[in-house]
């Protein structure tokens, strides 16, 4: 293998040579004995979304075969609100295929995710983790194919303020150093992430920056290529633990946040789908968008009201979700439409080597492009529980293929013009808008809590503590109450400035 190559694998992969599917407790183990590893660590999501973490000192062989095959108890009522504190210990079992050494820890450590087992050796039901388990699951058995997808993650990186070549407000996407001042802290994020096994596409500069007297907001966006939707989700809160980690070591501060500025660009969880059988794409059809896929689109759009309870979960969630913010407001979708819900990206269509104009002298390469097509849930920001919006978006395709007049109700939210255009404003009259508050979204999450129910995929349980939680935050109306209230509105910014 190449070393330079190498250098940006997970380095379990490079060592053991093979894939991380195929890791075993015997693979973690040599790699450990002859790697000189001291530490083991257990991650694993709690109920607020984040990563926790349970560190191990390697004492001797069979105390690590002993964690490798029995896991270890923790206090689930402390991580999650919907488990009692008279029942609350939850074992802790390693997933050895998302092993990887911890890039920030002095001492080299192994890390793996893990799943969360009840008392009598089950799964739990309500796991994070388990519960898109489920949701994929399910959508496999409905409709034969595998439910893939990879996220566009956005934050912003804040640091001093810098006078040289400063940035022009609201214009930063793609910006280049060195007018994009954390370009290279980007980057690094970007090998950590790879190294700790994530698939990543690329990484850029977003439109969002400004300034105030003492410090600069840039956001920034790393995107993934579609995997196994479970893989999905680990990359995903692995990319967040990470990107934290190496903000914090380089004296920066990050925010996941949908909102910290009134008038400024918001952060979303832009959410990429795909359903894949045989190893085929099943998102085009004869160069066009597929029926299979419609069916899926029609399913997001039935459920786009309660999608909202597992992708903007907190207060500041509905002021991203405004006109003229590039952010979506409105159930419809479109192709390369970016003022719509779920948008249906450019997919090499076209048929022809645009390649192979520009450079006569190679000899054209032949790609199945069709492998590219995706859609693209808009809605989701950084506030979501990641695992449980992708468990969301799973539901609501099967739900397409399971709905009688998917096709109809496909072809009635679609759009091919700026609904936010005065010119087009008896279209938007005719579509329905997503929830305005939490408490708006509890609600439309209890309208069709049965879906999501269905296949036992979202306990009843957990949707009462999603409903609940949302339902606290008592914030109808909130936009007319806080938007001109710069005081409340910065207070809302700094309750949930690190959510998810």
């Amino acid at each position: 293998m190449d070393n330079r190559l190498a250098l940006n694998k997970n380095e379990l992969v490079a060592y053991l040579k093979k894939p991380a599917s195929q890791f075993t407790k015997e693979d973690i183990k040599r790699f450990i004995m002859e790697n000189e590893v001291n530490m083991v660590n257990f991650m694993y999501p709690g109920g607020d979304g984040r990563l926790k973490t349970l560190n191990f000192v390697i004492n001797d062989l069979d105390y690590l075969d002993e964690i490798l095959s029995c896991g270890e108890r923790v206090d689930g009522s402390s991580l999650f609100p919907f488990i009692e504190a008279s029942s609350s210990d939850l074992y802790v079992i390693p997933r050895y295929r998302t092993a990887f050494v911890d890039p920030f820890a002095v001492e080299k450590t192994v890390t793996m995710l893990c799943s969360y087992f009840n008392k009598d050796g089950e799964l739990l039901d309500s796991s994070p983790e388990y519960v898109l388990h489920k949701a994929c699951d399910a959508f496999k058995k409905v409709t034969g194919m595998e439910f893939q997808a990879m996220g566009e993650l956005e934050f912003y990186v804040i640091d001093e303020v810098q006078d040289d070549f400063p940035a022009v407000d609201q214009r930063g996407y793609h910006e280049s150093a060195p007018f994009a001042k954390n370009n290279d802290f980007r980057t690094n994020c970007m090998l950590k992430i790879a190294r700790c096994g994530g698939q990543i596409k690329y990484g850029h500069s977003e439109v969002g920056n400004f300034s105030d007297t003492d410090f600069n907001f840039e956001q920034n966006e790393i995107e993934f290529l579609p995997v196994a939707a479970e893989d999905a989700a680990d990359q995903l809160m692995i990319a967040k633990w990470v990107i934290r980690n190496e903000a914090y070591n380089s004296g920066l501060n990050v925010t996941f946040a949908p909102k910290i500025s009134i008038g400024k660009a918001g952060s979303g969880l832009h959410i990429h789908m795909r359903m894949m059988k045989d190893g085929k794409n099943q998102m085009l059809q004869d160069g066009i968008i597929s029926e299979t896929a419609r069916k899926a689109i029609a399913g997001m759009m039935d459920l786009a009201p309660s999608i909202t309870a597992f992708g903007n979960t907190n207060p500041t969630s509905y002021f991203r979700l405004v006109p003229h913010q590039e952010a979506p407001t409105n159930i419809c979708w479109g192709d390369r439409n970016r003022s719509v819900l779920v948008r249906v990206p450019l997919g090499w269509s076209a048929g022809k080597d645009m390649c192979g104009q520009i450079n006569p002298a190679s000899v054209s390469a032949q790609y199945d492009t069709t492998q590219k097509q995706t859609v693209e849930m808009r809605s989701p920001d950084g506030s979501a529980d990641v695992y449980l919006l992708i468990a969301s978006l799973a539901v609501a395709c099967r739900h397409g293929f399971e709905m009688e007049n998917a096709l109809d109700i496909a072809e009635q939210t679609y759009v091919n013009v700026n609904i936010h255009k005065k010119e087009n404003k008896d279209k938007l009259a005719k579509l329905k808008q997503l929830p305005d508050s939490c408490v708006a979204s509890s609600k439309c999450l209890q309208d069709q809590r049965a879906v999501y129910e269905e296949y036992n995929v979202f306990s009843p349980g957990m949707i009462d503590s999603i409903i609940a939680r949302l339902k606290a935050f008592k914030d109808e109306n909130i936009r007319s109450k806080v938007m001109d209230n710069e005081r409340k509105m910065l207070e809302l910014v700094e309750t949930y400035f690190h959510c998810g």
